[in-house]
């Protein structure tokens, strides 16, 4: 037996024979020609990509939730109106259909990873784009995954393509294991969105030869090949006694002396209410609104857009539904927008609050059709902007909500200069809410989807943990509720942390709601603020983690 150590993403135990993806697509002839008919041969090239993006969409369609958002996103990429031009380019030049694929495609990838940030994490699913239009330009199949009846495999890989994972599911995939990726990576959301163990930024994965009996425990991160009897029957039996502790926990969240913490779920629209249901959701903390609008040449008319706000309200009659205002820019371009200026770093460029300020007719339409859903609905609808700076952008964004006649206007702390400056925010906004995936990223400058950077991209890192109590506190200094809504509300242990500091409800995947209500209903009030305070006296974030788990013994009978 031999074991690997990765990042824990999506909690339980998996057990299989490794599958390793290691297929690499083939590179179409350097200088292959057309026999000289460019309009014929750029007919080939739009097609395949026309295909692809049709492929990718159906996918989505099919697997719905975290998935579906993703591959319309992807499929955005194959229709880009830049790539084609690029692809037209070359073909006109002379280029054979897949080699101008492929180079466009290469040339748009080297803009992407020298950008950094968001665009970067974007390289992966660009290439799988391209070699996935290139093989239809050249008759080949794509490799697909087995979805058969015969035992669950572990899927292991450098890193996956959404479009590989979408479509399976528990029955067929007993864990995900790769290389590369990180908590807030592709693979890590649609893992936990599926309910299946996963490792993630786990060195030497790939080399695990296929066929080999992998164990895969999602929560420590551990990956055994050849495990002993022993060892699966240890991590199964604590598996299931996580499981029966977390079942036998239901209701509103609160700490083991009855102090109220909301658990709410983030969703990107109406496909994703089941699973907030199933788990218990008492609202929605975050409504991703922008796949609504990305993948598509016009905006969404009012009439499609109140449907898409009316359904997911109506689900939580009475509950609070937060709502995030379009959040596009960076990796989230608009097709309907004229291109804005060259951005040399795009992730810190025109995106958030300075798109809608730079496009108010988007936002009118947005909050006029948002007002006209709680209008014919129970719901108790809240509007936030995304990555606000200043005081000034919250004032702003406050007077167009009260415009609207939307009144619960918030703003998300995603962003430094909001953290440190939270009380100044607080004074023009309703609510706060600490978006922790991008806070983390940009107090480290440390690519989020980046594996080597995992441990800077860690929401334990003490830095983070001041920034998070700085934006509670300023929020309570005028009376006004702070919530999570990062991916670090869904770790049991950083949820009692994040109580401690302040925060006044937490949001999350849904499936990883179960686990955080048992952790609170395990400890007081009282400990979460002990456990706070001595993560945030730490130095690193694994001294962070010990530091707090001392206050709080709940974590181990939970198993945790």
């Amino acid at each position: 037996m031999s074991a690997l150590t990765g990042v824990g993403v999506s909690p339980g135990v998996g057990l299989g024979p490794a599958y390793v993806l290691a297929y690499r697509a083939p590179v179409p002839e350097p200088g292959s020609r057309h026999d000289g008919d460019a309009a014929a041969e750029l007919a080939v090239a739009v097609r395949a990509l026309e295909r692809v993006a049709t492929d990718l969409e159906e996918r989505g369609a099919r697997a719905g939730g975290e998935a579906a958002g993703i591959l319309e996103a992807q499929a955005m990429m194959a229709r880009d109106p830049g790539l084609a031009a690029g692809v037209a380019e070359l073909i006109e030049a002379g280029t054979a259909a897949a080699r101008a694929v492929h180079e466009a495609f290469g040339r748009y990838r080297e803009v992407l990873a020298a950008a950094g940030g968001y665009l970067a994490a974007r390289v992966a699913d660009l290439d799988d784009v391209r070699d996935r239009a290139v093989a239809v330009i050249e008759g080949r199949p794509v490799p697909e995954l087995p979805t058969g009846d015969g035992e669950p495999y572990v899927l292991v890989a450098r890193d996956l393509a959404p479009a590989d994972t979408a479509l399976l599911s528990r029955d067929v995939v007993a864990a995900f294991v790769t290389e590369q990726g990180g908590p807030t990576s592709h693979t890590a959301i649609l893992a936990r969105a599926m309910g299946v163990p996963a490792v993630v930024a786990c060195p030497g994965a790939a080399s695990i030869p296929s066929g080999t009996p992998t164990l895969v425990d999602g929560t420590s991160g551990l990956v055994r090949t050849v495990p002993s009897g022993e060892d699966v029957l240890a991590a199964r039996d604590a598996d299931a006694a996580r499981q029966a502790a977390l079942s036998a926990v239901t209701g509103p969240g609160a700490t083991a002396d009855g102090y109220a913490v909301p658990l709410l779920a983030n969703v990107g629209g109406p496909h994703d209410v089941a699973a907030a249901l199933e788990h218990g959701a008492e609202g929605i903390g975050l409504y991703r609104t922008e796949f609504l609008f990305l993948d598509r040449a016009e905006a969404p008319s009012a009439a499609e857009q109140e449907a898409a706000y009316l359904e997911v309200l109506d689900a939580f009659p009475g509950g609070r539904v937060i709502v995030r205002a379009l959040d596009a820019g960076a990796d989230k371009p608009l097709a309907f927008l004229p291109p804005g200026e060259h951005e040399p770093n795009p992730a810190l460029g025109e995106r958030g609050v300075r798109l809608l300020r730079a496009h108010p007719e988007v936002l009118a339409a947005q909050l006029t059709a948002l007002a006209a859903a709680a209008a014919r609905s129970a719901g108790a609808l809240r509007v936030m902007a995304p990555m606000v700076a200043t005081a000034e952008e919250a004032a702003w964004f406050a007077a167009a909500c009260d415009a609207a006649g939307l009144p619960a206007a918030g703003v998300m702390i995603e962003v430094p200069s909001a953290a440190l400056r939270a009380s100044d925010l607080a004074a023009h906004a309703g609510f706060l809410s600490v978006g922790t995936n991008d806070l983390t990223q940009y107090a480290l400058a440390a690519d989020r989807q980046l594996g080597a950077l995992t441990g800077l991209q860690d929401a334990w890192q003490p830095a983070v943990l001041d920034l998070v109590a700085l934006a509670a506190q300023g929020a309570a200094e005028h009376g006004r509720p702070c919530g999570v809504c990062g991916e670090a509300a869904a770790d049991p242990a950083l949820a009692c942390v994040l109580v401690g500091l302040g925060a006044t409800s937490l949001s999350m995947s849904a499936p990883a709601l179960p686990a955080v209500r048992a952790a609170l209903s395990r400890h007081t009030r009282e400990q979460c603020v002990l456990a706070a305070g001595s993560a945030r006296a730490a130095t690193g974030p694994e001294d962070a983690r010990a530091a707090a788990r001392s206050h709080l013994p709940g974590l181990a009978d939970l198993a945790l």
